[in-house]
């Protein structure tokens, strides 16, 4: 007589005490409707708060599914968590249970993964001639030729090819010169090196798996480009889920820059005809002289000077992309790989000034300029709703999971991003667009106690921010919270100059409490830090808002210097503001309200990381406490307690303190 199947509380489980977790009811309660969504080919949107074990929550239905299932995150540093920890241990505690041992595999873009053809047959272009003669050398003197040095030493060693496993790392230039992208590749099957790619490997053990971790950039290629890249899977689960319409308008995005352009023709020149290769040339060089004069900003539409260019460079690069269609050319040292790399760089040219020739009015272009890299001309889409709507949600069933998916109170605001129409709506059949899919959203709480561990002090009586105005008064509030809370500060900054000044500022005023810096050290080593010495403060912007986890008492108050409202001058943002108000809806709700209060949320969510964390969110900006849309943005935070009594605040992080330093 055979067992019953094993439920999916009796898996999770299994899986918790394999990973040495507590189990917590919203775990449960996450796994079941995960499960269900599975079983049923549905759509869910689900919010589980920091410290519910959300992968274990979507990783056991996963495993139990015994279908092919893609889990797609944003950050290395959950992908690592989910390959090198949860799924090995989950494995082995549900193998009994299922009776079979499910696979599991980490699939990312070609150029994360050494290609040995480049390394053995070295960079097939004249600018980097000479860096591979460094691998001969015994003791390269350069940071590059040590690196090149160490990576084919690893090559011998790795398994993988992956380059997160090398460690420590070498430099962005470095790895350029070891790494080729997918249109660079010559392919398994022409290339002597095909049998043993680690690309090609990763591939393969991807299509055998039970689960495939991978990273949003390569969902949204594999969505975008209409060539499959990720194994057939008719499960879809994407976490940290905030972060999917921003990578995905990435990965959308085109660029053209002077020297990018300059590359292209560089590589093409000696295999194309000289004529076609002037023609380029000229192309090349008009463009340049265009973006000496480029001012930064959007362009509304694309005016005559740069339309002419585009159109010229266009028609220029499809002549040398047909031309190295035909070139073979035995005399050039392994031309096939010389006439990719030519080919994928003209292609980029080609397809981005067609773009934005083409016009479309649901793209942005706009000017850039750099310090370091001079001026560039991009091009997004106005909204990737659609194209979520269509490409990710029509074939599969989609679990879409993050602490941060409720703004304001619901769902709907996150929806709208992903191209799904309010909760409850059904679109009726025969409609000229895609369908919205229907979906639902489930919030499954947290397991902490966020009024009795937190505390939301709004500084009311702050003067409101201005753009490049001198905030004494904020600095003054912020020097006294500090003080207050013996140090323990992660200060989350609207701007990288608004961290510097903070920072500058109170190293004069407080020097007994050290401040880390952005930018000083790497992130790794700041937050190692920060996380070391209970009296050091770290200050930063935007990858901190979401990227520190630091549980205890390192970190008892977080400070926001003001409202992260994207800026006023942001091409795409206030494009897509100005879209949604011409359509009739509010364009100031829709796109800056939930930007900041994605940010916002998750910034708030740097002060609980465990059950035993005390502390203040500090928000120095009035508006959280007096605008209209406050408190759309404090119902999108944890619910700590609120108040806008510095005493109390002050009072609190004294207390909270004084218990630390009792404890230590």
């Amino acid at each position: 007589m055979t067992s019953s199947r094993p439920t999916l509380p009796e898996l999770l489980h299994a899986a918790v005490e394999a990973v040495g977790g507590t189990e917590r009811p919203g775990q449960v309660t996450m796994a079941e409707a995960v499960g269900d969504a599975i079983d049923d080919g549905s759509h869910l949107l689900i919010q589980a708060g920091t410290g519910t074990g959300k992968s274990l929550g979507y990783l056991v239905p996963a495993l139990a599914h015994g279908e092919p299932v893609v889990v797609a995150t944003a950050t290395l540093a959950l992908q690592r968590q989910l390959v090198q920890r949860d799924l090995p241990r989950t494995v082995d505690a549900l193998h009994p249970l299922l009776r079979r041992r499910p696979e599991f595999a980490m699939l990312k873009g070609r150029s994360n993964y050494l290609c040995l053809h480049r390394l053995h047959e070295g960079m097939p272009q004249e600018e980097e001639e000479g860096l591979f003669d460094q691998f001969e050398a015994a003791a390269p003197s350069s940071k590059l030729g040590q690196d090149l040095l160490r990576l084919r030493d690893w090559s011998d060693e790795t398994e993988t090819g992956d380059r997160d496993d090398l460690t420590p790392g070498v430099s962005d230039r470095a790895w350029a010169q070891v790494a080729v992208s997918s249109r660079e590749c010559l392919g398994a099957s022409r290339c002597a090196y095909g049998a043993e790619c680690f690309a090609e490997n990763a591939r393969e053990r991807a299509k055998l798996s039970d689960v495939v971790v991978t990273n949003h950039a390569l969902l949204a290629i594999d969505a975008i480009e209409g060539a499959p890249v990720l194994p057939k899977h008719g499960v879809l689960i994407v976490d940290e889920a905030h972060e999917l319409v921003s990578r995905v308008t990435g990965v959308a995005t085109g660029e053209l820059t002077p020297g990018q352009v300059n590359r292209a023709v560089r590589r093409a020149a000696k295999l194309v005809d000289e004529k076609i290769a002037d023609q380029m040339q000229t192309a090349a060089e008009g463009f340049e002289r265009l973006m000496e004069l480029a001012l930064p900003g959007r362009l509304e539409t694309v005016p005559e000077d740069l339309s002419y260019a585009m159109l010229a460079m266009r028609d220029a690069a499809r002549n040398v992309v047909s031309a190295l269609g035909r070139t073979r050319d035995k005399s050039v040292q392994d031309e096939d790989a010389v006439r990719k790399m030519a080919l994928a760089s003209m292609e980029t040219v080609h397809d981005v000034a067609e773009r934005i020739t083409h016009g479309s009015e649901y793209d942005v272009v706009w000017y850039e300029r750099h310090d370091r890299f001079g001026a560039s001309v991009k091009v997004a889409p106005m909204s990737v709703s659609g194209l979520l709507r269509e490409k990710l949600f029509a074939e599969r069933s989609v679990v879409l999971t993050s602490a941060t998916l409720k703004l304001g109170g619901d769902f709907n605001g996150v929806g709208a991003s992903l191209g799904l129409a309010p909760e409850g709506t059904v679109t009726p059949e025969g409609t000229e667009d895609t369908p919205a899919p229907v979906w639902k959203g489930l919030d499954v709480g947290s397991p902490f106690d966020y009024p009795r561990q937190g505390i939301m002090y709004v500084a009311s009586h702050l003067s409101r921010p201005a753009r490049d105005a001198d905030r004494r008064d904020m600095l003054d509030e912020l020097t006294e919270l500090i003080q207050a809370a013996g140090g323990r500060t992660l200060g989350l900054f609207s701007s990288m100059r608004a961290a510097q000044l903070a920072a500058e500022e109170l190293r004069t005023r407080i020097p007994e409490f050290p401040i880390l810096l952005q930018g000083e050290e790497t992130l790794g080593e700041l937050i190692k830090n920060f996380a070391a010495d209970e009296k050091t403060c770290l200050f930063g912007t935007l990858s901190l808002w979401q990227g520190v986890d630091v549980p205890g008492p390192a970190c008892q108050l977080v400070v926001m210097d003001k409202i992260p409202f994207p800026r006023p001058d942001d091409p795409l943002m206030s494009a897509r503001q100005k879209a949604v108000e011409e359509g009739g809806g509010n364009g100031f709700m829709a796109i800056a309200a939930t930007h900041a209060a994605l940010l916002m949320a998750q910034g708030a969510g740097r002060l609980v990381r465990a059950a035993g964390d005390r502390g203040v969110v500090a928000v120095l900006d009035p508006r959280l406490a007096t605008a209209r849309y406050g408190s759309y943005l404090r119902a999108s935070m944890p619910a700590f307690w609120y108040t806008t009594d510095r005493n109390q605040a002050r009072r609190s992080l004294a207390a909270i303190d004084a218990a630390a330093r009792a404890s230590s």
